[in-house]
This record gives structure tokens, sequence and C-alpha cells, in this order.
């Protein structure tokens, strides 16, 4: 029981670190990879770096979309799309 116990606070130190920084991490990556493997042609869409547009194109090829912008089409990684942002733009409004 002597040796456990020296190994006690790791352990616990571990499973803490597991379950509040390891598995959401996890669980946001699944969440951004079903985003961005659901996108379809019209959706509007915010990059990572603010730019607004609305999908025009999509290549499943090399997992890239052509984005319509004011100044013209973009072509974007899927991954260069910001989840939080593009949900939030399509959210239907609420009215207060």
């Amino acid at each position: 029981m002597g040796e456990l116990g020296n190994f006690l606070p790791f352990i616990a130190m571990f499973a803490v670190v597991y379950f509040f920084m390891i598995a959401p991490q996890m669980k946001r990556a699944k969440q951004e990879k079903a985003f961005a493997a659901g996108l379809k042609r019209g959706d509007k869409v915010v990059t990572k770096s603010g730019m607004h547009g609305k999908i025009v194109d999509l290549n499943d090829k090399d997992n890239s979309c052509v984005i319509e912008t004011l100044a013209g089409k973009i072509k974007f990684e899927r991954s260069a799309i910001s989840m939080e942002i593009s949900k939030k733009l399509n959210a239907p409004a609420t009215v207060k």
C-alpha cells in the first residue's frame, strides 16, 4: 500500500488533466471535423482570419472550398472556416 500511496497523487493529477483538458479538446476536434464535413454550397461562413462569404464550390479531393466575397472568389482550406462564428452567423435571430 505504501508504494501505491506514493503514486496516488500522480494518478489523480493525470485524471484531472485528462477530464478537464484532453477530453474536451478531443470533443471539440470531433465537432470541428464534423462541421467541416457538413459544409454545403450556399452556407454563409466566416474564416478564422475574419473573411465573410458564401460557399460556392466544395472540393473533396484537396479538402478545400471556394468562398465568394464582395471582392471576388477565394479558395480556402475547410479547416480555415471558423465553426463558432459561422454557426452564430447562420443561427436564426432571436427577438427580445
